[in-house]
């Protein structure tokens, strides 16, 4: 889903907010003087929103993006209406410290888009060939998350049998301890272990997607992995599928505060600090750049002047080197950004001519 950056929408007069739920939904509709005129409770399934919906003028519906905000939002359009659809996390912010219950929530969001849509941060959702190859990447995501609880789960059993594992790769690690593990646990662990076999298989699998989706529709994924040292297939493509389009950003500065990279500020009078990162935008993308950044700042990180920046920045104590992983993530997403917009090739040390960096 992206950011719509105008907010801009067509005066309607009535507003209807919907807390989407799981089951049910609770509606509340404005007037075009603010006034509540009807408060309802519906199934969140197609016919229970279609009923709804149909029976109101074209009117500005208000939902918060999640899981069932695509097909809603989509249905919503189709019966004539316009479907304002708001950034999670700023709903969160705004609502801060009032009462909570889902019709006060359905009321906010119809009030929120009523008096300033801009304050909602709207999201566009993506088209469909972009949420689908997103999907791929989200489930081998799934299946390395629950690898590596099992992988967890075998060394534990075996270190509370007073034995250890050894240490080695996670799409070998099936076949590296199958002979280290004792007798009397076997029983136990031959079958969780017949299971990551299987779960490293599929994950090979989608990897080897993920490398056709490159090739065979994203020419710009191609050029940045191709780039950047610890900027794989995988960071490359969700770059690129999360983003969906430079000329998004005026500034390749814009995507670090848009993935949630950039501290918080807090100022009050005379006094000012800074906070932790705003942690908006794209939580599974952030991460991405995160695991970027330690391969760029670990013992297998090319020289680069990123590096060099970074392991700078990371002398001193343990939060130094937690910020300093967080900077290069950003300066990473900025770095992406301006490589995808120019089409440039990426210079790592851009202060040494070219037969200093051979030799």
């Amino acid at each position: 889903m992206k950011d719509s950056s105008t907010g801009v929408m067509e005066t309607y007069e009535l507003t209807v907010g919907i807390d989407l739920g799981d089951k049910y939904s609770q509606v509340c509709v404005l007037d075009g003087e603010g006034e509540v005129i009807e408060e309802a409770r519906i199934a969140t399934t197609q016919a229970g929103l279609k009923r709804k919906l149909s029976g109101l003028e074209p009117s500005l519906v208000v939902i918060e993006v999640g899981t069932h905000s695509r097909w809603v939002s989509a249905l919503a359009e189709a019966l004539g209406h316009s479907c304002l659809v708001a950034n999670a996390y700023r709903v969160r912010r705004l609502a801060e410290g009032e009462d909570k219950s889902d019709k006060l929530d359905a009321e906010a969001l119809a009030r929120f888009a009523r008096s300033d849509p801009r304050l909602l941060k709207p999201i566009q959702h993506r088209g469909e060939q972009v949420a689908s190859d997103l999907a791929v990447i989200h489930s081998r995501h799934a299946l390395v998350g629950a690898r590596t609880k099992l992988i967890n789960h075998v060394r534990g059993l075996v270190k509370s049998a007073g034995g250890r594992l050894p240490s080695c790769d996670a799409d070998y690690f099936h076949r590296k301890v199958a002979g280290c593990v004792p007798e009397g646990l076997r029983p136990a662990v031959e079958p969780l272990l017949e299971i990551i076999a299987e779960h490293s298989a599929k994950i090979a699998a989608y990897e080897a997607k993920i490398e056709t989706m490159i090739e065979e529709r994203y020419a710009e994924a191609q050029h940045l992995k191709r780039q950047v040292k610890g900027v794989g297939p995988l960071i490359s493509l969700a770059y690129v599928l999360t983003l969906e389009a430079p000329e998004r950003f005026r500034r390749s500065r814009d995507v670090g505060p848009y993935l949630g990279l950039t501290p918080r500020q807090w100022q009050s009078g005379g006094q000012s600090r800074q906070l932790g990162i705003s942690k908006a935008g794209n939580q599974y993308l952030r991460w991405l750049l995160i695991q970027g950044a330690h391969h760029i700042l670990g013992p297998r990180g090319k020289d680069s002047d990123l590096r060099r920046w970074g392991l700078q920045k990371a002398q001193g104590s343990k939060n130094a080197k937690r910020r300093a992983i967080v900077a290069v993530a950003r300066k990473l997403a900025v770095l992406l950004h301006r490589l995808w917009r120019s089409g440039e090739a990426y210079q790592p040390l851009r202060g040494e001519p070219a037969g200093a960096r051979a030799a």
